[in-house]
């Protein structure tokens, strides 16, 4: 308790921690003011330092959360973004260990780009980007996005415009199949030759 008067009192705590791999430390102040009726209390001062992670995301989720002074939108949204963190390095370890010949995770296991390449034709490359953003009320959402790699003769063969489409496609695929299923789709339709 760093002031204390009649009808206020001023508190400053300082806590550390870490959710899953994601160390921090939170310093705040709460003001306590008691008036006839009740007893209210609001966070005059938040400062969150985080240990520097590979998670770009989190830098500016974290000057939201303390410009809004809101260690509880802090707290949930750091719970929900390492989940997907989590989930998403679990599937793509799946995939990897699944088709070993066509996955490669581009930046080792915690990646957040998955590459799949045609075991049958060299040169096409398809890149799953997966990005974890949280808005700007601390709702945390995945956004997946794909990029399509492909020698130019496929290209001007491709009249109909299946390789340019082929994002907003899997945009849709999503939607209909959920993360999971609408990857492996992918993995097979461009990896698994067919026996005749």
């Amino acid at each position: 308790m760093t002031e204390k008067s009649i009808k206020k009192v001023l508190q400053r705590h300082k806590l550390s921690g870490n959710c899953h791999m994601i160390t921090f430390q939170v310093e705040f102040q709460i003001l306590e003011v008691q008036n006839q009726e009740n007893l209210s209390s609001v966070i005059t001062d938040l400062n969150i330092i985080m240990e520097p992670t590979a998670y770009s995301e989190l830098s500016e989720f974290v000057s939201r959360a303390e410009e809004r002074r809101d260690l509880l939108m802090f707290f949930r949204s750091l719970h929900f973004f390492v989940e997907w963190c989590e989930y998403r390095k679990r599937t793509f370890k799946h995939f990897k260990e699944k088709y070993p010949e066509a996955v490669h995770l581009l930046e080792g296991a915690s990646s957040s780009y998955m590459g799949i390449q045609s075991t049958s034709q060299p040169g096409f490359e398809l890149v799953i980007v997966w990005r974890i953003q949280i808005d700007e009320e601390g709702k945390v959402l995945p956004k997946l996005d794909l990029l399509t790699k492909v020698p130019q003769q496929a290209l001007e063969l491709d009249k109909k415009g299946v390789i340019e489409t082929a994002p907003f496609s899997f945009r849709t695929l999503l939607g209909v199949l959920g993360i999971e299923v609408a990857v492996e789709s992918l993995i097979r339709s461009l990896c698994i030759e067919e026996n005749h």
